[in-house]
C-alpha cells in the first residue's frame, strides 16, 4: 500500500513537471513565478486524482492603460491582451478562448469602438469586395455584356460530350 502511494505521488510530480515544462516552452514566465505555477499545477492534479473538482479561480485582470491600448493597434496587426500575440483579426482568436468581442472589450476595459480587425487588413478586404462589385445593389445588372445580343439564354451545367 505504501509503495502504491509513493508511486502515485511520483506520477503526480512527474505529470506536473511535464505540464509546466510544456507551458513554459510556449509562454514567457518570470523565474520568480515558476514555483507558484508548479505548486498550483501540482495541487490541481492532486485534487483531480482524488476526485475533487477544483474551483476555477478567476483572478482580476489588470486593465491596460490608454497608451497600451493605443500601442496594441498597429497598421498591420492587433496585439491580443489575452496572450500578447499579433493577429490580423481577433474574432477567431477570441472565439477559441470562449470570448465574444463585447466580452473581450469589457474584460480588458477597452472602448466600444476598439477594432477587431487590423486597419490594413480591413482596407485590403474592402478594396477586394469593391473590385468584385459587392455592396452595390444591382451592380451585376448594370455591367455591360461581354458579347452577343443578350436575348439568348445561356445553357446551364456542363457541356455535353458527343
Amino acid at each position: 500500500m505504501n509503495d502504491d502511494l509513493e508511486a502515485r505521488q511520483l506520477d503526480v510530480r512527474h505529470l506536473a513537471a511535464s505540464i509546466v515544462a510544456a507551458y513554459v516552452s510556449n509562454n514567457h514566465v518570470q523565474v520568480t513565478d515558476l514555483p507558484k505555477l508548479l505548486m498550483s499545477v501540482h495541487a490541481a492534479i492532486q485534487a483531480a486524482a482524488q476526485g475533487e473538482v477544483a474551483p476555477i479561480a478567476s483572478s482580476p485582470v489588470e486593465k491596460p492603460s490608454a497608451a497600451e491600448i493605443r500601442r496594441s493597434v498597429s497598421r498591420d496587426a492587433l496585439i491580443s491582451f489575452e496572450d500578447g500575440k499579433h493577429y490580423k483579426t481577433l474574432k477567431r482568436h477570441l472565439t477559441g478562448r470562449g470570448l465574444t468581442p463585447e466580452s473581450y472589450r469589457e474584460k480588458w476595459g477597452l472602448p466600444r469602438d476598439y477594432p477587431m480587425v487590423a486597419p490594413d487588413y480591413a482596407e485590403r478586404r474592402s478594396a477586394l469586395a469593391k473590385a468584385i462589385g459587392l455592396g452595390r445593389p444591382g451592380a451585376s445588372e448594370a455591367e455591360p455584356d461581354d458579347g452577343g445580343s443578350g436575348t439568348e439564354a445561356k445553357g446551364r451545367g456542363r457541356r455535353k460530350t458527343a
